[in-house]
């Protein structure tokens, strides 16, 4: 979906927002970006992260957005998702952070 269509689908939705610390040793690289982006395109919900609860946030759809967050191991991740499928999208990317992304 066209990302001008999932703003317009969150907007008819609850925000959803929790957090997760980043497990794997190097948090969030190139690696682990891709596979949360990957994770995050799947969703017509738009997500977003942020190191801090008030932001800034970042598209977590975008690749290069992402590995620019440089989150190290053991900060927090936070995520704000609203969509239709916000409850999926959400529960998926706190899954990938919980298991390391795969590498924990």
């Amino acid at each position: 979906m066209h990302d001008v269509n999932a703003n317009r689908a969150a907007k008819n939705f609850a925000r959803l927002t929790a957090s997760a610390v980043l497990v794997n040793p190097v948090g969030l690289h190139a690696r682990p970006s891709v596979k949360l982006t990957q994770c995050a395109k799947g969703f017509v919900a738009k997500i977003e992260i942020a190191l801090a609860a008030d932001g800034p946030w970042t598209d977590a759809k975008s690749p290069v957005k992402v590995m620019r967050v440089k989150a190290p191991q053991g900060a927090t991740l936070h995520f704000r998702i609203g969509g239709p499928d916000g409850e999926a999208a959400l529960a998926a990317m706190l899954a990938l952070v919980h298991d390391g992304f795969g590498e924990a």
